[in-house]
């Protein structure tokens, strides 16, 4: 049940992406999430926010915690 995790280094077959409202938090996901519509749809609100500069240097998704979970466990 590797749906996301925390790892130091990103291990092969995953990315890293921070999540989080105001306090940013770490997230390790498989490469093949991104092929799905609904992360897809975060992408591009993260792209519409930030452009291609990410406020903690690396990808950044605009959305709760929550919202980032449950659309991972839904996946």
């Amino acid at each position: 049940m590797d749906y996301f995790v925390y790892y130091d280094t990103v291990k092969n077959g995953h990315f890293a992406v921070y999540v989080g409202e105001n306090q940013k938090k770490r997230f390790t996901v498989l490469i093949s999430y991104l092929r799905h519509p609904s992360f897809q749809n975060l992408l591009s609100q993260a792209e519409e926010e930030f452009g291609f500069n990410y406020p903690v240097g690396g990808l950044t998704i605009p959305c709760s915690e929550q919202v980032f979970t449950d659309l991972i466990f839904s996946l």
